[in-house]
């Protein structure tokens, strides 16, 4: 796989500090079931790197700690870790909103079973990876049967609450262009989405993310293959809007990565760049960081960066703007 590091550290990307932490998004492990073509994690079954019981009690300690509203949980598939359902448990109890990134497909796996009335049990928002309603896209993107098995995934869902717009249950979906563009307006796909998803398989969803694809990991490597990273930067650097820098999320979003060490954003992790100014080591931990006050502090920014604040803007929760 080729590194794009290099490619984006020459930046004059706008500097940013932050507000603080109320979102704590956590990379529980790269194991995943499906080997996705856009992934910037670099996932897939083969992968063995899995946070231990060990790190996520610091994660609580810094959560009993702290002013966290939000876990957010990722990975790879978050639901393979086997200490996912003890940490949405202990969340939950605290009174934290816990969001799932779920790749639907998981739920449907043989070994998941429950895994879905767990999540409905303890009105956990599940964020789902669906990045067309036509199933040739979605299984070019993802895998062949993808669609397929999504889709039943997403009926079960509906079945246990999912969909319904009271809030307690949120369904959300996720889009990602499958090549090097920016994605379309957030509402108008939106309405595309539920017109199609509920004409077609009678599935119900609370709200549509687009998401942009970032130039890191698989992604950025294909780019590079394909001789498309120096136009998908310039792409992105020529739809930025200054508008979006104060909704970007990583001014209110820590991230934590399976060993426990912090992170800006999810890509900043992925590119190895850790948090700045967290305490006195190089590379701070979690657990370094219980009881710590992170407002005012530099956000580490790169040319990636413009693929959160281009256009209508990117960022974990959709469009910005």
């Amino acid at each position: 796989m080729h590194a794009t590091l290099p490619y984006l550290e020459n930046t004059d990307f706008p500097p940013l500090t932050r507000r603080g932490v109320s979102t704590l998004q956590v990379n529980l492990g790269y194991l995943c079931n499906q080997t996705c073509v856009h992934c910037h994690v670099n996932a897939g079954p083969n992968r063995t790197e899995v946070m231990d019981r060990a790190t996520v009690d610091d994660l609580l300690a810094f959560m009993d700690a702290g002013d966290v509203t939000t876990l957010d949980l990722t990975g790879g598939a978050p639901e393979l870790n086997p200490h996912f359902r003890d940490l949405v448990s202990a969340a939950r109890e605290r009174g934290i909103h816990v969001i799932d990134r779920c790749n639907l497909t998981v739920l449907e796996a043989p070994e998941q079973t429950g895994l879905a009335d767990f999540l409905a049990a303890h009105r956990v928002e599940v964020v789902a990876s669906l990045p067309c309603y036509q199933e040739a896209n979605v299984d070019s993107q993802r895998g062949q049967g993808v669609f397929e098995t999504s889709i039943r995934a997403l009926r079960r869902l509906n079945a246990l609450g999912y969909g319904t717009g009271d809030g307690a249950r949120l369904l959300t979906l996720v889009y990602n262009p499958l090549g090097p563009s920016l994605p379309p307006d957030q509402a108008q796909l939106e309405a595309a989405y539920r017109e199609h998803l509920a004409a077609d398989f009678g599935v119900a969803f609370d709200r549509l993310f687009t998401i942009a694809n970032m130039p890191i990991q698989r992604f950025g490597s294909t780019l590079l293959s394909h001789g498309q990273l120096d136009d998908y930067l310039a792409l992105l650097k020529g739809a930025h809007n200054d508008a979006n820098l104060d909704g970007v999320m990583c001014r209110d979003l820590l991230s934590v990565d399976w060993q426990g060490f912090v992170y800006d954003c999810d890509f900043n992790q992925m590119l190895d760049l850790p948090l700045q100014g967290g305490g006195q080591r190089e590379r701070p931990h979690i657990r370094d960081l219980v009881g710590a006050d992170l407002a005012g502090h530099p956000v580490v920014v790169r040319d990636h960066c413009y693929g959160c604040t281009a256009g209508q803007g990117s960022s974990c929760g959709g469009a910005l703007a």
